[in-house]
């Protein structure tokens, strides 16, 4: 077996993940185990820099805020702003403070500089306006779409003035109040002005696409593509914390479920442009429900991935990342008889697998499923293996 396995390991470079698909896929998804190492995402920021100059990919997208990597996005295409300030202000997470990501940044300006805009990489947030402990006010995202639309649209067609909008918002530190995740009761999402806005912001985003011929006309692309970031974004927060309020059993599993459709909206945006490759947690990407239990009860929803293959097919294609060890974390060498041990019997530091291959190789053998030693790794489920199209693995994980 082990001789098969060697069989079915490459190199993690643009042609080798290329060789593994039947066709150059319009998304190409990198799921990673953990988060915070920035060695994961050296190798993401390599991979990508290949399918930039080898397979014409344009974009990339980061399970980071989506409105905050706006920022990101003018600096690397026009050079708005310094480093410094995109790397406080762009993303979301403390992902800002990661050298990995700084040095994607910083070698996107690069790429981009002197280049026409139709040959320059942009950068995506994916992630809502969403932190584990609150989400954003609506504010920014409803102002913003609305003064796209009242600059192009006759008064009369908008559903409100500046200052209803504005008073219905109110404070934002209301909104991002970080003790409603534990106590509903301290959300505002099922007030009146709450209910208001989610009205009139549905009828923001209804005149945005009933005025799609005139708006396209009448501003750039760019301009327009922004508007609609900012029209998902106010509808996915709005809904958010209404679900926020919610004091029923679902409440926990609604939220979870919108989280993913609000990155799945961002990934199809994404791949409106051509192709990109995205970047989260594997367990976005995954095409089996997601589960997990608060107590004595379970639930369930769908990942991100699960919503964006229903709508691409083999349009979307998905790398999975396993990993041996992260010793500074007490995650040591895996037992020979997981799926990572195996992998981590091969000589290489790094490399991508064909995972139909390894399936053909282990034939009736099933590994045993890793445990983690420490929360915030998530080994890969070997019962899972079908649904990756492959499988990246780096041998250590070391602070750099």
């Amino acid at each position: 077996m082990d001789t098969g396995i060697k069989d079915t390991v490459h190199p993690v470079e643009a042609a080798s993940v290329m060789s593994l698909l039947p066709d150059r896929p319009r998304l190409l998804a990198l799921g990673e185990p953990t988060h915070g190492e920035d060695l994961l995402l050296d190798v993401r920021n390599e991979l990508f820099r290949q399918l930039v100059e080898q397979e014409g990919y344009r974009t990339i997208g980061i399970e980071s805020d989506c409105l905050m990597g706006v920022v990101v996005d003018d600096y690397v295409t026009s050079g708005t702003g310094t480093l410094d300030e995109v790397m406080e202000r762009g993303f979301s997470h403390g992902w800002g403070a990661s050298a990995a990501n700084r040095e994607l940044v910083r070698w996107m300006r690069a790429y981009n500089d002197g280049r026409p805009a139709s040959e320059r990489v942009r950068f995506a947030g994916l992630d809502g306006p969403l932190e584990i402990s609150h989400a954003a006010s609506p504010r920014q995202a409803l102002t913003a779409l609305y003064g796209y639309l009242a600059a192009r649209v006759d008064a009369d067609l908008l559903p409100c003035d500046a200052e209803t909008l504005d008073r219905l918002l109110g404070a934002d530190d209301r909104w991002a109040n970080p003790a409603t995740m534990m106590d509903p009761s301290q959300s505002v999402g099922r007030s009146a002005e709450a209910r208001q806005l989610l009205l009139l912001a549905d009828d923001l985003v209804a005149l945005l696409d009933a005025q799609t011929p005139h708006l396209v006309a009448t501003s750039s692309r760019d301009d327009w593509d922004r508007a609609r970031l900012y029209a998902r974004a106010a509808i996915g927060l709005l809904r958010y914390h209404y679900w926020m309020a919610d004091t029923s059993p679902g409440r926990m599993p609604r939220l979870l479920g919108l989280r993913s459709s609000m990155i799945a909206a961002n990934i199809l945006a994404v791949a409106e442009r051509g192709p990109a490759l995205v970047h989260a947690h594997n367990a976005h990407f995954q095409r089996e429900k997601s589960t997990m239990r608060l107590g004595d009860v379970p639930f369930e929803w769908w990942s991100s991935g699960a919503i964006v293959r229903a709508h691409l097919g083999g349009g979307f294609a998905f790398l999975a990342t396993a990993l041996g060890t992260i010793r500074h974390q007490g995650v040591d060498t895996p037992p020979p008889d997981t799926l990572e041990g195996l992998l981590y019997a091969l000589p290489e530091d790094r490399y991508v697998v064909d995972t139909g291959r390894l399936a053909a190789a282990l034939g009736d053998a099933r590994p045993a499923l890793r445990v983690s030693p420490w929360f915030g790794y998530a080994p890969l489920d070997p019962a899972h293996l079908a649904g990756y199209d492959g499988i990246v693995f780096v041998k250590d994980v070391t602070r750099r």
